[in-house]
C-alpha cells in the first residue's frame, strides 16, 4: 500500500455509487490519492468495528450509528455529511410470517446485523417513539441481509428494519414482507475517519473530500444517474425514480451542531448512550 493510499469502506448499496465512479474514472489519482475500497455487508456495526480495529481509515457509515460509537471511544471524528437526506428504513417480517400490522411488531424478535449497528438502533429508537421499549433478549444477531432472509425465512426472528430500496426485490420476490417505514429524523450518512489518519495526514483526507462532494454533485446532474443504479443494482426503473428523487447528497464538508445534538438527544431518549454519559468532540474541526 502507497503512503497515497485511503482505505475505504461502506455498505454495498446504491448510495455509494458515486464513489464507485470516482474510483472507476480515477478521480482521486488525479488529487493525489488512491482509494482502496472494502465492502461491508454488516453494516454499520461491522464498520465501527473496522475503524476501531484500523482495518479501514474511513468509511461512509450511519450517522447515529458512528456517534454512538465514537460516544463509546471509537477513535474517528466525523468529517463531512455524506447523505443529506433521511434513510427510509424499511420494517419488514417473513413472508410466511402470521405478523402483519406495524403497531404489533414491539414484543416480537428483531434481526439485526450486529449490537450497535443501524438495524439495532433504529429499533430502538423507532419503539422508543412510539412508547415501546424492546429488551435486549428480544434482539437475534444475523450479520447481514442474507442472515436476516434465512432467520425470517424460518421464522426464527419476526422483525427487521433494513434500507428500503435495498430490500424492494425482496419484497416484489415475496422473499419479505413489508410492514412499513421509518425515517430518520437526520442526515441518514456520514463520512467518518480515523483520528491518526486526521492527525497525520489531514491533506489527504481534504483531497478524498472534494473528490467525494465533486462526484456526488456530478451524480445528482447526471441524467443517466437513474438508469446506472437500475442496471448495477438490479432494481426497477421506477423504484431507483422515487429512490433518486428523495436523496440528496452533500457537496460540501460542514456538519452542523444542532443536528449532532438531535442524534444525541434521541440516543439518550431510547437509553442507547446514558443520561450523565460524557460526549467528546465528535466533529473533525479544519485547522
Amino acid at each position: 500500500m502507497s503512503n497515497s493510499t485511503i482505505r475505504l469502506g461502506g455498505v454495498p448499496e446504491h448510495f455509494n455509487l458515486p464513489i464507485h465512479l470516482a474510483i472507476e474514472n480515477h478521480e482521486f489519482e488525479k488529487r493525489g490519492i488512491s482509494i482502496e475500497w472494502t465492502t461491508f455487508s454488516g453494516g454499520t456495526g461491522q464498520m465501527t468495528k473496522a475503524l476501531r480495529n484500523n482495518e479501514v481509515d474511513a468509511c461512509i457509515l450511519l450517522t447515529e450509528g458512528i456517534i454512538k460509537d465514537i460516544i463509546r471511544g471509537n477513535p474517528s471524528k466525523i468529517v463531512s455529511i455524506y447523505v443529506n437526506t433521511p434513510l427510509i428504513w424499511g420494517v419488514h417480517t417473513g413472508a410466511s410470517n402470521p405478523l402483519d400490522n406495524y403497531h404489533d411488531i414491539f414484543n416480537k424478535k428483531y434481526a439485526i446485523s450486529r449490537f450497535g449497528s443501524g438495524s439495532n438502533l433504529m429499533a430502538v429508537v423507532d419503539a422508543n417513539t412510539k412508547g415501546h421499549q424492546i429488551s435486549e433478549e428480544q434482539f437475534t444477531i444475523i450479520k447481514n441481509l442474507d442472515g436476516a432472509l434465512a432467520s425470517l425465512e424460518n421464522n426464527e426472528t419476526d422483525v427487521f428494519y433494513w434500507e428500503k430500496f435495498t430490500t424492494k426485490p425482496y419484497v416484489d420476490q415475496g422473499k419479505l414482507k413489508r410492514l412499513g417505514e421509518y425515517l430518520t429524523p437526520w442526515p441518514c450518512f456520514v463520512i467518518a475517519v480515523r483520528d491518526q489518519m486526521l492527525e497525520k495526514r489531514p491533506d489527504d483526507v481534504v483531497r478524498m473530500l472534494r473528490v467525494i462532494h465533486d462526484s456526488t454533485d456530478s451524480f445528482m446532474r447526471n441524467p443517466e444517474a437513474i438508469s446506472m443504479v437500475s442496471q448495477r443494482y438490479h432494481q426497477k426503473i421506477e423504484d431507483v425514480e422515487r429512490w433518486f428523487h428523495s436523496t440528496e447528497w452533500a457537496i460540501h464538508g460542514w456538519v452542523s451542531n444542532k443536528m449532532i445534538q438531535s442524534v444525541v438527544y434521541n440516543l439518550r431518549v431510547a437509553k442507547i448512550v446514558g443520561s450523565k454519559e460524557e460526549i467528546p468532540k465528535l466533529i473533525w474541526k479544519r485547522i
